[in-house]
């Protein structure tokens, strides 16, 4: 397969500079090759930038991958291109200057407009048995994690279940960390096989693939989270990208809106 027809299937480019570049990243694919990539997954974000970026990696250029996502969460994914603008990058990461916004779906209706969960994060398997290797719960011992929700709209779908789409503004950056606060909110992502209403849903989709009983118990394929934003005020930048196709679909073809009836 061509290395343009590649990329224009996968990912496409949002912005570039000589020192970085901005791609938008679909669902499903992942950023770093693994030992037994799945199928329909031959090629992740690190090779399809290898091939976008081959003149540059020939002259001494590098792919430095700034804001990891996991493999089913889509949007903004921000690359350095050398090693002095990865230095810039990351250390305005480690400072917090690098502001980032989420879209996520999930389940009910929050009798909040706007919340803040500080609440600190380890893997779970370290302090009780757990049968998912890198999930992530609530503990005094963990992480310092920060998130600030808040409510953009709510809908209902035709079967009756509520949903709302929330915008969700991490101010640090752990593992899972929307996901798990949206939980511990009594709101998980529509989709999460983990942090959603049975992590046996987990096993069973890593065993049997994508199922209509998996269907019925999480309603989408994928964890519905978004990277809709960043920006990195001292330097002047800022990016964009409106909520994935899959997820806005969804959400004019199922969902019904509803007037906003939370309170602060």
């Amino acid at each position: 397969m061509p290395a343009s027809d590649f990329i224009n299937r996968h990912f496409h480019v949002i912005d570039e500079s000589p020192d970085w570049i901005v791609v938008d990243k679909p669902p499903h694919l992942l950023i770093h090759p693994t030992a037994a990539p799945g199928p329909g997954n031959p090629f992740t974000l690190w090779d399809g930038l290898r091939q976008l970026l081959s003149y540059e990696i020939a002259n001494g250029g590098q792919i430095s991958i700034i804001n990891r996502l996991d493999r089913e969460t889509s949007g903004l994914v921000l690359i350095a291109k050398h090693s002095a603008a990865a230095r810039l990058l990351a250390t305005a990461m480690a400072a917090r200057d690098v502001e980032k916004t989420y879209l996520a779906l999930v389940c009910g209706h929050p009798t909040w407009t706007h919340t803040r969960v500080d609440a600190p994060l380890l893997r779970q398997g370290s302090v009780q048995p757990s049968r998912i290797h890198l999930k992530q719960c609530i503990h005094p011992d963990g992480a310092p994690a920060i998130t600030d929700f808040r409510v953009l709209q709510t809908y209902i779908l035709p079967n009756a279940l509520p949903v709302s789409l929330l915008e969700a503004r991490p101010r640090t950056g752990r593992t899972h960390q929307i996901r798990v606060h949206a939980a511990h909110l009594g709101h998980p992502l529509l989709g999460d096989k983990i942090y959603g209403p049975d992590e046996s849903l987990y096993l069973q989709f890593i065993a049997t693939g994508w199922t209509p009983a998996l269907a019925e118990s999480l309603v989408l394929p994928r964890h519905a989270l978004h990277s809709a934003s960043l920006r990195i005020p001292p330097l002047h930048l800022h990016w964009q990208s409106p909520l994935a196709p899959d997820l806005a679909d969804f959400l004019t073809e199922k969902a019904l809106i509803l007037n906003l009836e939370t309170s602060g």
